[in-house]
């Protein structure tokens, strides 16, 4: 990978490769059970060459859950009581699930950097998942993410590529 795709292209790039990545999934999900290692250095070799402060778009489109532990941590690194932070900042979404009242992220700063970096969302800590064991069990979700996440896309396109069916 040389150049950075521009995230603003990543839906289109996505839609287009998408019938590839789940004909490779089906052809491929008994393999993909024990690929995690492959996965893992797809991960690492495409994480080292992108910039996320050059995108966030993670940080800009999609909606972390907040967890109880999560409302603890940043109300804490705010200096506030944990009601106040979820009065302004969090809601209850249409799935039941507690996330940010609007996006992007109202802790994303104009330079792309997390004014909560150390203390930010665990859904957050665990983008864009391409790293996780069990990657086969997510591999639907990532294809989602791929319109997204520079990193996703360039996983999936990588394993499909390169893994031989």
């Amino acid at each position: 990978m040389s150049k950075q795709i521009d995230y603003k292209l990543l839906p289109l790039l996505a839609a287009k490769s998408e019938p590839e990545w789940k004909r490779f999934y089906i052809k491929n999900k008994k393999k993909l059970e024990g690929m995690d290692l492959r996965v893992q250095a797809l991960h690492d070799k495409v994480s080292s060459c992108t910039d996320c402060l050059k995108c966030a778009n993670c940080c800009r489109s999609l909606g972390p859950r907040i967890t109880d532990k999560d409302i603890e941590r940043i109300a804490k690194a705010l200096r506030m009581k944990a009601a106040d932070m979820i009065k302004n900042y969090l809601r209850v979404d249409e799935d039941g699930d507690t996330v940010f009242q609007s996006m992007p992220c109202p802790f994303l700063v104009d330079d792309n950097y997390c004014s909560i970096y150390e203390s930010r969302p665990k859904a957050c800590r665990e983008y864009p998942h391409t790293d996780r064991k069990r990657f086969y069990q997510i591999y639907n979700l990532s294809i989602k993410n791929a319109t997204t996440c520079p990193i996703v896309y360039e996983v999936l396109e990588q394993l499909t590529k390169t893994t031989t069916s």
